[in-house]
């Protein structure tokens, strides 16, 4: 079935612009559409808000953080914890080891 789409935008639209959702629309089933909007929409109310922490660099950065060498140190002693704990929270194995490599050259400035 067949069905005209109006839609309205804040921005304004190019040509190019109305080409490409035209393509999208008629190349794409509407679920998979759907999906990747909701993705987007989501994505944007986390940037819009200021929460919006992307990849492996920010999960990083948010677990060495202000730490001191005794902290890198009690982490590097406790690892097997510490590598339950980062897997819990769904980190990958090259994320935890760069998380070491990191918390071992903390350590290393003591």
């Amino acid at each position: 079935m067949v069905r005209d789409l109006s839609i309205i935008s804040k921005d304004d639209l190019s040509d190019d612009d109305i080409e490409k959702i035209k393509l999208y629309f008629s190349s794409m089933p509407v679920s998979e559409i759907l999906i990747g909007l909701k993705f987007a929409k989501n994505r944007w109310d986390a940037k819009d808000a200021g929460i919006l922490k992307v990849g492996r660099k920010s999960i990083i950065n948010n677990e060495i953080h202000s730490i001191t060498p005794e902290q890198a140190n009690w982490r590097l002693n406790n690892w097997k914890l510490m590598i339950k704990n980062y897997r819990k929270r769904g980190y990958s194995y090259p994320t935890i080891s760069r998380i070491k490599k990191l918390l071992q050259e903390i350590k290393k400035e003591d």
